[in-house]
Parts: structure tokens; C-alpha cells; sequence
């Protein structure tokens, strides 16, 4: 497939072919959509079981060892990083399939075995890498982790692009919300099962009358479980659920692999394309230093019981949940990213309010030592939670709305996929890049050999051995990297803001991949072919 880039935008808009705006004046109505409702939640919510949920587990139980560094915590982080490339093999999603089994059954199907699959090994090895004591095995970890996120990263791939399909061309704005919910609540499983279910103190606390050694659950049986669950719900699917025709699908182009990574390039010849992924490459380097992931390791190190903090942040689902509900009213319309923006500026200001809880923490536990923090820390640390998390998924909803609302149909894996692999991999970078520059931003020094710098483990181990005292820390990373990400996030804002409001309001023409030099022929079976133009 060979197209011509266009001059200019005009050009551009007029070489299109088969553009169908009616899309944004149907007023969203899920009459006879509600069963393809359920399923996209169900399948995102164990998609989200099975990528952040296990991996803040993961990360939340080798922090609290005491036993890895926030360098070894970065190496781990890179295991969310297919989200980021998934783009690379989008193309192949998009281009294989059994035509009997359904475009996007064909993937998904043994997608969902193979992590299954996954899930059994892990749970084979998860307590020789992960000990309950000493050193967890980083990289058997990392690299269990990232095959199996390259397949939930596939498995992303396959359901944002059924859900264009699978939804009414009304309704499809409701796939983002479908996400929103979804995937936290998986998140919310996945990390509180992992954590506090194996915990022997929060099983003895609160789940049980009479102290027993150990979890009401093993990390080995857990991990059995939710192989189970998979295997369940992809044999169901793969039973009852039934896939129309692909070739059906309204404006349907086949493309084989070379013209569907050709495609790519298409999609990125599209002006305000170029623009929009600049923004999602770094809207989240302001939002770096208090992500979830990164602040949860920051709240163990100050002393606070990884049980409580697990529980605070699975109790934020009600807010995960009710939010894109709430704001999906608003994010539905016209102009999504215009929530987004008037939300940017106030999370930046809020990021302060985890700074000076981080810093008073830190200064109680010098004070008093390891008694537990007062009933007031707990509430004024939930209160924090809640607020960042309307905000963080006010600006998740926004921006998948705008994602579902732009993409072309007839390329909606490889359009949506591409959109996402910036958003994620702004996000991804953002918060690796965060964790491996902690280190080398913090100073410490020792109170008994001002010499020693205590830069790595062995002259911190030689402080505590030859002058009983510890390293102390003279400068915190933390706060230094924190006021340099919200700078940065102040300065992005003011680029950007302009931009992306023109942008959202163009038509879904303008979004459209040109296809100026191939005609759309329909042969005898109803599948539509390119053809080029001589």
C-alpha cells in the first residue's frame, strides 16, 4: 500500500475516504448493549488483576523486606514497559486471525490461556523468588513479570480494539469508562490479595479469632487461583461469546501485515497526531514523584505498616469506581480534554499535600521512633488519597474518551493501540526514570566518619559496624525531584493547554487515515480489499 503524504491539512481532509461522522450527534443509549457492557468490565478487570495489581503486590512485599534498593525497584518497573511497545506487534494483532473463530477471539483466546499458564509457573517459583525473609531474586522476578505483561499487554491490545466493535457506534464513548472501572478494580484485587491475604499480621488482626502462623492464603495458591479464573472465563467466552463477521464491520479495509505496520505511519502523518503524542509523552513526568507505585514504597519507607497502607489504597475503589461514572457524563461530550486540562493544574498543587505528609511522617518517626502512627496521620492520609485518586482518574476517563472518540473504526486496534502505547509509555518512563533517579539525588553521610559518604551498601554497612551509627540522610531525594517534576508539570500546562483544546474539537474526519491512492472494491464474499491505484 503505497499512500502519498498530503501537502497540508486541507489536502489532507479532502483525499479521505468513506467518512462517517454520524457517530458524534447518536446520543448514547446501552439498551441491547448492557451484556457486551459486562463482558468488556470483566475482561479488563482481570486485565488488571494480572498487570498493576501483581506488580504493586510484588513490588509492596520486596520493599518491605528492607533488602532492595529503589535501583533494584526501577529495574522491576520495566516490567510495565510492554504497555509502552505493544505497538510493535499491534500490526500482527490486527492481521492474523482465524476468520471462523472471530478477529478478535483469535487472540484473545489463547492469550488468556497463556497467562494462565503463566500464573501456574509463577506460583511454582513465587516463594523461592519472593522469601519471606531476605533477598528476593530481582531478576528471575523481572523477567517472569515481563513475559507475562507482554502477553496482558496483547491482551489490551485485543479488547480496546473489540470494543469499538463490540459496542453501538452510540456507545462506544462508554468503553473508556468500561476501562476506568475495570481496570482498578482488578488493580484493587490483584494487589489486595497479594499483600494483605498472605500478611499474617492483617489475617490475624482482622480476619481471624485465634492467631495463626502465616496467611489464610499462600502467595503459591494465590497465584493457582487466578490461573484458574483465567482458564474459566476464556473457556466461556470462547463458548458462548459469538463475534460478528469482521468482514461486516462498517468501512472494513483488509491490510495485510506490511500495509497494517505501513499503517503506522499513515496514522503518524496525521498533523495534529504528531501533537497529541508529544503531550501524552510527558503529561505525567508533573504527576512522577507522587504516582501510586512510587508513593507506596515512599509511605513503607517512613514507617507506615505496608497492611494499612494496602487497605487505605484498596478502599479507593469506591472512589475508582464511582468516578468515571460521574465524569463520564462530562467526558462523553465533545470536549474531553477540556475536563482534562482544568484538572492538570489542580492535581500539580495537590502533589504539595503528599510532600509535606511524606516530611512530617518522616520527622514523627525521628521523633518517636517505630510506636505507630496517631489515628489523625491515617485520616488526614486518606483524605489525600481520595482527593488525588478523583483527580487521577478525572484525567484517565478524559483522555480514553478522547482516544475512542478520535480513532479511525476501520483501524481501531492499531489507532487506539497507538495512542495508548504514548500514554502509557509517557506514564511508565515517567515513574522508572523517577525511582532510578531517587538514589542518586539523595546525600547521606556518617555521623562518625564524615568520609564515608554512604553512596552504596558496603560504606553504609561499615558506618553502622565501626561507629555504631548509621547513615544520615542530609539531602532527600524526594523532595528535590518532587519540586522539579511539579516545575516541569507548571511549565507543560502552559504549553500545551491551547493545543489541545483546538485539537479536541476537530471532526473525526480530520482523525481519519488517508487512504487517497487505494480504492475500496467489495468482491463476491463481501470482503472489502485494497487495491492500488495506478
Amino acid at each position: 500500500m503505497t499512500v502519498p503524504q498530503a501537502e497540508d491539512e486541507q489536502e489532507h481532509l479532502s483525499a479521505l475516504t468513506v467518512v462517517d461522522d454520524s457517530n458524534s450527534a447518536d446520543v448514547p443509549n446501552l439498551k441491547g448493549d448492557w451484556n457486551n457492557i459486562f463482558i468488556l468490565l470483566m475482561l479488563y478487570t482481570i486485565q488488571g488483576i494480572a498487570s498493576f495489581g501483581f506488580i504493586i503486590g510484588v513490588t509492596v512485599l520486596m520493599q518491605t523486606n528492607k533488602n532492595i534498593t529503589y535501583k533494584d525497584q526501577a529495574l522491576f518497573s520495566i516490567v510495565t514497559w510492554p504497555y509502552s511497545l505493544k505497538i510493535i506487534w499491534a500490526p500482527l494483532v490486527d492481521a492474523f486471525c482465524v476468520q471462523k473463530m472471530g478477529r478478535r477471539k483469535s487472540w484473545l483466546i489463547p492469550v488468556q490461556y497463556l497467562i494462565g499458564g503463566c500464573f501456574i509457573y509463577i506460583g511454582n517459583n513465587i516463594n523461592e523468588w519472593l522469601p519471606e525473609t531476605g533477598q528476593p531474586d530481582v531478576l528471575k522476578l523481572f523477567y517472569a513479570f515481563l513475559f507475562l505483561q507482554i502477553l496482558v499487554a496483547t491482551q489490551d491490545i485485543v479488547v480496546d480494539g473489540w470494543a469499538l466493535t463490540m459496542l453501538k457506534k452510540n456507545n462506544v464513548v462508554y468503553a473508556s469508562t468500561c476501562n476506568g472501572v475495570g481496570v482498578p478494580l482488578g488493580i484493587t484485587i490483584g494487589s489486595f490479595f497479594l499483600v494483605l491475604f498472605t500478611s499474617e499480621n492483617f489475617c490475624n488482626k482482622y480476619l481471624r479469632f485465634t492467631p495463626v502462623t502465616g496467611g489464610i492464603v499462600t502467595k503459591e495458591y494465590l497465584f493457582y487461583c487466578l490461573a484458574v479464573l483465567f482458564i474459566l472465563i476464556t473457556t466461556l467466552i470462547f463458548i458462548f461469546k459469538k463475534e460478528k463477521d469482521y468482514r461486516s464491520e462498517d468501512n472494513y479495509i483488509k491490510l495485510n501485515v506490511f500495509q497494517n505496520y505501513l499503517l503506522i505511519w499513515d496514522i503518524l502523518k496525521i498533523p495534529s497526531i504528531r501533537v497529541l503524542m508529544t503531550a501524552l509523552l510527558t503529561a505525567e513526568i508533573g504527576f512522577a514523584t507522587t504516582d501510586q507505585s512510587l508513593l507506596i514504597l515512599k509511605l513503607i519507607e517512613t514507617g507506615v505498616p505496608k497492611e494499612n497502607i494496602m487497605i487505605i489504597n484498596s478502599s479507593m475503589y469506591i472512589v475508582q469506581i464511582i468516578t468515571p461514572i460521574i465524569v463520564s457524563k462530562y467526558t462523553s461530550g465533545p470536549k474531553p480534554m477540556s475536563v482534562f486540562l482544568k484538572v492538570t493544574p489542580v492535581r500539580l498543587i495537590w502533589n504539595i499535600t503528599f510532600i509535606i505528609f511524606i516530611y512530617y511522617a518522616t520527622q514523627f518517626l525521628t521523633t518517636y521512633g517505630n510506636i505507630g502512627f496517631p489515628i489523625y496521620y491515617y485520616a488526614i492520609l486518606v483524605f489525600i488519597f481520595i482527593i488525588i485518586n478523583i483527580l487521577n482518574m478525572t484525567m484517565r476517563v478524559a483522555k480514553f474518551a478522547l482516544f475512542n472518540r478520535i480513532s479511525d473504526p476501520r483501524f481501531g486496534g492499531i489507532y487506539m493501540t497507538l495512542l495508548n502505547t504514548c500514554s502509557f509509555l509517557g506514564l511508565f518512563s515517567s515513574n522508572s526514570l523517577a525511582m532510578s533517579m531517587l538514589d542518586y539525588l539523595t546525600f547521606k553521610e556518617c555521623l562518625s566518619n564524615y568520609n564515608n559518604n554512604c553512596s552504596t551498601s558496603n560504606p553504609n554497612n561499615t558506618c553502622k559496624t565501626n561507629g555504631s551509627s548509621s547513615c544520615t540522610v542530609t539531602v532527600n531525594g524526594y523532595y528535590v525531584e518532587s519540586a522539579m517534576c511539579i516545575l516541569f508539570g507548571i511549565g507543560w500546562y502552559f504549553i500545551f493547554r491551547g493545543t489541545l483544546k483546538k485539537l479536541q474539537v476537530k471532526s473525526s474526519s480530520h482523525w481519519m487515515v488517508n487512504v487517497k491512492n487505494n480504492k475500496v472494491k467489495k468482491n463476491e464474499t463481501t470482503e472489502y480489499t485494497m487495491v492500488q491505484n495506478s
